[in-house]
């Protein structure tokens, strides 16, 4: 043969494997600083390798335009590919009309530019099944996009997946415009006795009115949960025991509860993705990355109506008796437009969250910036966090929480109900007493918020080992400590617009070194509380102790020290 046809042939082959293989890989640079700098010992996160077959899904009688359902073309192209061993399933440009997509192992789904993919808003096409919500085992309605138990699974190119959500969501008044309530009234669903809540059917209120943080306690077999499955709202992407999966570059919005949800999954990357909710969605959260080992997200960006990014591993007892702790996560290059959290941990921690890294992330009119959330009957051990490198603006309550009195509320509606959260009882500590430590924050700003750091442990279980570097903050409040032992501030720079800026309550074995406010400002620091232990302040801007450092009578003699 000529050898100049030989060599055409070599390269055409190549460009077709390039083309048709599924597997987008980062330059090895790229990925190496991905790595960079990591507080922990991280695995390298292993990606799904997809054969090089592929079909479209217009080859089994997809029609576009949004008018016909897809539904069979989706899974008799998935069923293609898959007797072939896997490959890639290419969504062309167009509308996409569907309902659930089942995946299988050494499938990739492609969305080509352009190609928009909605689920159906009819409920009839999600049959109720046995999974986890809230950290809880129940029974949900199936979700749009789901995989159980499988193994190199890929959801690629730059198309769009719509949930359809505004078909399965409630909605509160005090969200909306007085023109947008009444066009959703006037659509249909039915109203709360009190006008304040839209429902989109009766069978959805009444399931409601059962349901403890959205999921129905009292319920317990399938067939009770199918009478309220309106109510039963599921997250867009369910990804159940799988390994070695991938989401690069699509746009998810729109969903009927939380966006993506890997659930007890080995080796998940996801990067290059956009995931958008209505500002008012309810449980409209970014990513729950729960009970997951060896994970990376990064640059991806969320604008939603719950927590963005939010790391979670089970709830109460369902999670403490699951035992898999979320473990071995990097989030990196990351922005949060709108959410209650930007970064978020818990309030379902009770299998516990360890080895955790943060860092070259910028939250926007989040709720919350860094948000850590629990309480008692959780238990579980939240470890070993790093976070660095963080930019925040426009935070209408706390830059930084720690909150172990959660409450199911948002940190916005919590300020509205006119509630600190604390409760001073102290209780004996057991297996449901959750605790947060050896957690390692620095180089933050944050251009307004309400309160800079709040910090609040529990008086049987306080925060332990909490260190802040380097943390730049303009906000009403500075910082507020309830709690906590062994903390450690050093170079705090807090321009607040109201006094103390430092209130420290029923904290020990706390030092601050390095405090710049505002001058003229009485008192700077405040000290109070009869468990208040060892507190030392170093170059705090304190040169006259009797008007800049107030100190609780009832805190025991000489463990609140200043030095120069």
């Amino acid at each position: 043969m000529n050898p100049f046809k030989i060599i055409f042939a070599l390269l055409a082959a190549a460009v077709f494997f390039s083309c048709t293989n599924a597997q987008p890989k980062l330059q090895t640079s790229q990925a190496d600083d991905l790595y960079k700098g990591i507080e922990f010992d991280m695995p390298r996160v292993q990606e799904p390798v997809i054969p090089a077959n592929s079909v479209s899904i217009t080859d089994f009688g997809a029609q576009s335009g949004g008018q016909l359902h897809c539904t069979q073309a989706f899974a008799d192209a998935i069923e293609a590919v898959s007797a072939k061993g896997g490959g890639r399933v290419i969504i062309p440009r167009g509308i996409w009309l569907t309902g659930p997509i089942t995946l299988k192992s050494n499938i990739e789904l492609y969305t080509e530019t352009g190609a928009v993919v909605i689920f159906s808003a009819n409920k009839d096409l999600y049959p109720v099944v046995e999974t986890s919500f809230e950290g809880l085992n129940t029974f949900r309605c199936t979700s749009p996009i789901n995989g159980r138990n499988l193994e190199n699974i890929a959801l690629t190119g730059s198309g769009i997946f719509d949930g359809s959500g505004e078909a399965w969501r409630a909605v509160k008044k005090e969200k909306l415009t007085e023109s947008q309530w009444k066009k959703l009234v006037a659509s249909g669903g039915l109203v709360s006795e009190n006008g304040k809540i839209w429902y989109p059917s009766e069978q959805f209120m009444k399931g409601e009115k059962n349901a403890e943080m959205n999921v129905p306690s009292s319920l317990k077999t399938k067939a009770e949960f199918e009478q309220v499955r309106d109510f039963l709202r599921p997250v867009m992407v369910s990804l159940i025991s799988c390994k070695k999966v991938l989401i690069d570059g699509p746009t998810f919005q729109n969903s009927p509860a939380w966006n993506i949800h890997p659930l007890m999954c080995e080796d998940f990357t996801m990067r290059n993705t956009t995931v958008r909710n209505p500002w008012f969605s309810q449980n409209g959260d970014g990513i729950d990355i729960e009970s997951c080992k060896n994970s990376i997200i990064h640059d991806c960006s969320f604008d939603v109506g719950d927590d963005a990014i939010c790391i979670k591993s089970g709830k109460d007892k369902d999670g403490r008796d699951r035992n898999m702790p979320n473990e071995n996560l990097i989030v990196k290059n990351c922005i949060v437009y709108h959410g209650h959290g930007g970064v978020t941990v818990g309030s379902e921690m009770s299998s516990g969250v360890k080895n955790l890294h943060v860092s070259n992330c910028t939250f926007i009119g989040t709720d919350v910036g860094l948000r850590f959330k629990s309480n008692r009957g959780r238990g579980g051990v939240v470890e070993n966090i790093y976070i660095s490198d963080i930019e925040m603006m426009n935070i209408p309550t706390q830059a930084i929480s720690f909150n172990l009195y959660y409450s199911g509320r948002s940190a916005s509606e919590d300020l509205e109900a006119g509630e600190d959260g604390k409760v001073p009882a102290l209780l004996p500590v057991t297996e449901e007493t959750p605790q947060f430590k050896n957690v390692f924050i620095r180089d933050v700003n944050c251009k307004g918020a309400m309160t800079g750091i709040f910090l609040q442990g529990l008086p049987e279980m306080k925060l332990e080992n909490i260190e802040l570097t380097n943390i730049q903050i303009e906000s009403d409040y500075g910082l507020v400590c309830i709690d906590a032992d062994q903390v450690k501030i050093k170079n705090l720079n807090v321009k607040t617009k109201h006094t103390p800026v430092v209130d420290l309550q029923n904290s020990a074995n706390v030092s601050v070194d390095g405090l710049i406010t505002k001058e003229g400002q009485y008192p700077i620091i405040k000290v109070s509380g009869s468990q208040t232990g060892a507190t030392t302040f170093i170059n705090a801007g304190i040169t006259n102790p009797e008007t800049q450092l107030v100190v609780g009578k009832e805190v025991p003699q000489n463990v609140v020290e200043l030095g120069k």
